[in-house]
């Protein structure tokens, strides 16, 4: 699909990844982007996102605009969490079918896979059982769009893509400690005991648990690349490769901030899913893609960022 000169809705352009996915669009010299605030359309009602269509007129859309935090929100609000994911994927491609939207780019999370999955992850397992508890609402929410994609794609000829990226980090990642993900939160748990002079900091859990990691960069390449390229009812990993045990991970980022402190294991905290790790092999095949940004200078370039913004993040 040529881009160029389409009328493009990025829904969450404004966040952490959307604003990637703005920039990789905009690097490429795609002009017609419009992304849409919630102080003007409420993506959970249908009457702002028909207004947003009628303002509008997209031929593209890339929706990225979600509820979502970690391990503690999860837990704190799961009946928000589903039905805001839910009802913003089912109400938001229905309008696009309406209106003959030429592509809907929907993305997933990683968080839809089974508790208890073979590593690495293959798309085909996605069905194979419930997710791990914590995130469950979230996952399941996540996963409707795929199957409503498919159901649009077998009745109406309808062009919809689903993607599923693995934890994602890099700057401009959300830092607040009550919405954090484990990079984030444990960078700015180490800054603030360093300032402060503080010899320990409190990690949630065991730290035995292994996640996969993808730098925000290249994450918003994959998914230009998808909505130009991809044009199948499967679902699509986006990922790294790289395996690394939580564990591993916070002393990597104690390491790379100079923090000689001693890290405190809260194992009253969940750990969440045993293991995360993607097969990749369907976005090779189809997009020609894989993550470039190693971990460690990815790590270096997201620790920049915080202390470079951390008073405007603070405030």
């Amino acid at each position: 699909m040529d881009l160029q000169g389409k009328r493009i809705v990025v829904t969450g352009g404004a966040g952490f990844l959307g604003s990637h996915v703005v920039e990789e669009l905009e690097s490429r010299g795609y002009s017609h982007i419009t992304v849409p605030r919630s102080d003007q359309y409420d993506l959970r009602d249908p009457d702002d996102i028909q207004s947003l269509f009628d303002d509008e007129s997209p031929d593209v859309v890339i929706h990225l605009a979600g509820t979502v935090g970690g391990i503690g929100v999860m837990d704190e609000k799961p009946g928000e969490i589903f039905y805001d994911n839910a009802i913003m994927g089912i109400e938001l491609l229905e309008a696009a079918r309406r209106a003959d939207v030429e592509k809907f780019v929907s993305i997933g999370s990683v968080c839809a896979y089974p508790k208890h999955t073979s590593v690495p992850f293959d798309e085909e397992s996605l069905w194979d059982g419930y997710p791990e508890e914590t995130h469950a609402p979230y996952g399941i929410a996540k996963k409707l769009p795929l199957v409503q994609s498919q159901a649009y794609r077998q009745q109406y000829g309808f062009d919809g893509i689903y993607l599923l990226p693995v934890n994602l980090y890099g700057p401009r990642d959300d830092f607040d400690p009550e919405t954090s993900h484990v990079i984030p939160s444990i960078i700015r748990k180490v800054d603030e005991a360093m300032r402060r002079g503080n010899d320990t900091i409190t990690a949630w859990g065991t730290g035995e648990p292994t996640r996969e990691f993808l730098y925000v960069e290249d994450a918003a390449e994959a998914i230009v690349e998808a909505t130009i390229s991809y044009d199948e009812p499967l679902p699509m990993n986006l990922g790294s490769s790289e395996e690394i045990s939580i564990r591993e991970l916070v002393n990597m980022i104690i390491d790379t901030m100079g923090f000689d402190g001693e890290i405190v294991w809260d194992r009253s905290k969940p750990d969440g899913q045993p293991r995360r790790c993607l097969d990749v092999s369907r976005a090779r095949e189809h997009l020609n893609w894989e993550a470039a940004t190693e971990f460690d200078d990815g790590l270096s370039e997201t620790i920049e960022w915080y202390r470079d913004n951390r008073i405007d993040l603070i405030e």
